[in-house]
Order: C-alpha cells, then sequence, then structure tokens
C-alpha cells in the first residue's frame, strides 16, 4: 500500500522518515531529517521467531520423569525443590499430583522423592536415605558430567574454580561434590578474588546455562593470573544454552524489542534477554506468560524479537505470537541456526519399575 507523507514528518533513524502513519525514504545523508520523495509504503510489523528455542533434552526428560512416576506410582509425587525453573511447568505438575518441598525432611518417610534437573550434592541422597525414601534422580546428565569432573578432579587433589551463580541450585549441587576443593567465581568481578595452593593444579568448571561470552571473559581474567589454568575436558556450557545464545545473537541488532519467555529464577532465560542487549537489540523483556507483555514496549516498533529458554514449553511461545499478531505483528520468520535431535533416556530406577509394571499385566 502506498501512502503520501507530508515534509517535515519525524525523523526515526538515517535511512527512513517516520510519522503515525508508516515510514518514508528520505534524501538527508547525516543522520539528520531531510527532504524526501514523499511516496511511502506501509510499515512492516514482523516477528524474528528463534529457533532452537523451548525444551532441551534435559529438561525434557526431568518433566517426562514426573509425568510417567505418577501414572506408575500414583499422587502424590514428591519433588525436591522445582522439577525446572518454570513457574507454567511447576503449576502444571501440581495440578496432576506433584508436591513440591524444598528438602527432604518435608517428605514423608517411604515416599517418593524426585530430585530436580539441577543435581544435588551426595548428602541430599545421603537424607533420603536415611528417610527411606525411594529417590528418582532427574538431574539432566550434563549436569551429572560437571558433578563427575568435579570428583575426579577434587580425587586428583586439583583446586577447582568453579564459574557460576552464587545460591543457583546447580552450583550448590556440584559444590557439594567436592566442597574442599572448589571455589565458586561469580562473574568477571570474582576472578580477583580467589587463592589457589597450587598454580600448576587448578581447573575451572562452570554451571552449565551461563552465558558464553561472559563465561569467556571470566576465563581469562582468571589465566590473567593463573596462566597454568587447566580447562574442563569438554565444555561444560551445555549445547542447549549455546545454541539458544547464538540464534539470538543473530537476530538482536534487527529488532526493535527481543521478547523472551521464562521464568525469572531460570538462569539460561535471563541470560538470553542479556545476550539480546548486548547484541544489539534496542530493549529486552522476560516474561512468563503473553498477557504480561506490556504494549508500550511495542511503539513504534517494527521488528520484534521472540525466544524462549530451556525449560519453557512450545505452546506459551504459541500464546504470544497469537497476542503479537492481534496487535499487528502477523508476519512471523522462523530464524534457524541448529537443529537439535538428542535425547536422554528415563532414570533407570524409573525405567526398571516401568519395565516390571508392564511385565505384570
Amino acid at each position: 500500500m502506498m501512502k503520501l507523507l507530508p515534509p517535515g514528518s519525524a525523523c526515526r533513524s538515517n535511512n527512513f522518515m517516520i510519522n503515525a502513519e508508516g515510514w518514508g525514504l528520505w534524501s538527508g545523508g547525516d543522520g539528520n531529517c531531510g527532504t524526501y520523495d514523499g511516496v511511502v509504503t506501509e510499515t512492516r510489523k514482523r516477528v524474528l521467531l528463534a529457533k532452537p528455542r523451548g525444551y532441551c533434552a534435559g529438561v525434557d526428560r526431568a518433566v517426562q520423569t514426573v509425568e510417567e512416576a505418577l501414572k506408575l506410582y500414583g499422587a502424590p509425587i514428591y519433588v525436591r525443590k522445582q522439577i525446572v525453573h518454570n513457574k507454567h511447568v511447576v503449576q502444571t505438575l501440581e495440578a496432576q499430583g506433584a508436591i513440591f518441598v524444598e528438602e527432604n525432611e518435608e517428605v514423608p518417610e517411604g515416599a517418593t522423592v524426585i530430585f530436580s534437573a539441577h543435581g544435588v550434592a551426595p548428602e541430599v541422597y545421603e537424607q533420603a536415605k536415611a528417610r527411606s525414601l525411594k529417590a528418582i534422580d532427574a538431574t539432566c546428565p550434563l549436569v551429572t558430567k560437571v558433578h563427575h569432573e568435579a570428583r575426579r578432579f577434587a580425587a586428583e587433589d586439583y583446586d577447582i574454580l568453579l564459574i557460576g551463580h552464587e545460591g543457583h541450585e546447580e552450583v550448590i549441587g556440584t559444590a557439594g561434590e567436592a566442597p574442599a576443593h572448589i571455589q565458586l567465581v561469580d562473574g568477571p568481578d570474582g576472578a580477583d578474588k580467589i587463592t589457589v595452593r597450587d598454580p600448576e593444579k587448578v581447573v575451572w568448571l562452570s554451571q552449565t546455562t551461563l552465558s558464553v561470552d561472559e563465561t569467556l571473559e571470566t576465563v581469562a581474567r582468571l589465566k590473567q593470573r593463573l596462566p597454568l589454568l587447566q580447562s574442563p575436558p569438554s565444555d561444560d556450557i551445555c549445547y542447549a544454552t549455546s545454541n539458544r545464545q547464538h540464534v539470538v545473537k543473530e537476530i538482536a541488532a534487527d529488532c526493535d524489542v527481543v521478547i523472551v519467555v521464562g521464568s525469572t529464577n531460570s538462569s539460561n532465560s535471563v541470560r538470553l534477554v542479556e545476550v539480546a542487549l548486548d547484541a544489539g537489540a534496542r530493549a529486552g523483556h522476560l516474561i512468563d506468560f503473553a498477557h504480561e507483555i506490556d504494549d508500550a514496549w511495542l511503539e513504534g516498533a517494527t521488528t520484534v524479537g521472540l525466544t524462549s529458554g530451556a525449560s519453557v514449553p512450545d505452546d506459551l511461545v504459541q500464546e504470544v505470537l497469537v497476542h503479537l499478531a492481534a496487535r499487528g505483528f502477523a508476519d512471523v520468520e522462523e530464524i534457524t541456526t541448529a537443529n537439535e535431535r538428542l535425547t536422554f533416556s528415563l532414570p533407570q530406577e524409573l525405567k526398571r519399575d516401568m519395565k516390571a509394571a508392564a511385565a505384570r499385566g
């Protein structure tokens, strides 16, 4: 659709002149408003939809673990901590009969308890055993890998520098594997506070859901002080975290606003907002549900980026797309930078009981 705009309309950038009606070509060349030909096209509102987004293999496995346990053992099933950091997922599982608790002491003796995807320290297993709890471990296998690394390096008497966020459940669980050997490094500035016994026997590990760039910056700061610092045998930041950050970097500079669907206690979701802003998005917001979107965020916007954290079911993203379409953002372009096919099998203790139940008919 073609429109005529009066001369002197407000200038949005050094490429276009814009007013409430749309945007138009202009002849200024230095970022100041100038004359233009007066012929413009209708503003094109679009959504750049990031892929990969949403559930990773570890989250999918953890949620399935609770769902299958409820089917097999019946409600209630107790879950220590949130199974994954997402408000909608927790509410959905609660409606099915899951009871979320903070510690094993809240679980009745002899009951079934599921440990969350973020992992737990060895003492948590001991507490469960002391209460005769049937424990099912839904820890993400990629977190379990970091636990194995911590135990191995501790057995070899290394000082271990664990890069992560203080108080996060995953960090607490990993640190619990070798508390005498592990020091937390919370961001680049934390690198200046550590002390080690032997600069030739020190290794860094990391929380799996960190910003890739910030982690590399932290490692660089550490190596300034500890040139012989060793790296983990393989990357500790999980593939899903890296992939979601990568595609956000690809779209951010083209976006007036980036919306990330995810909960505030989800480390990887919070990181996606930070990555979007660092990569050039003019604004970024974290929401749990579509109705939390403030229409003021969309005023003057032509391109909205949309993604979701690794613990977010895709139906929440689809609800956001419907919400945006109702506000003129009906043109959706999916930007794909990786295809994820990894899956994890259910915990062995649950699979064993499912097989026995199937055999009984």
